[in-house]
């Protein structure tokens, strides 16, 4: 079964998934895909696809997602 979807840090809302947005890894530089999630408050979160236990980071960027 698959997991679950994550729920919003700020409103306790099931996330939903909007894609994938490749970006750059800070850590190590290299490039990587980030996944999007928002909720129905259009709060965006994202984190990198490859880490799936990584905490959901805050989207710097939602004006360039439509919702």
């Amino acid at each position: 079964m698959p997991d679950a979807p994550p729920t919003c840090p700020d409103c306790e809302q099931t996330l939903k998934a909007g894609g994938f947005v490749l970006s750059g890894r800070e850590d190590d530089g290299a490039r990587a895909c980030r996944m999007l999630w928002r909720c129905s408050d259009r709060h965006f979160w994202w984190k990198m696809a490859d880490r799936p236990d990584d905490p959901l980071e805050l989207c710097p960027h939602p004006q360039l997602f439509r919702s």
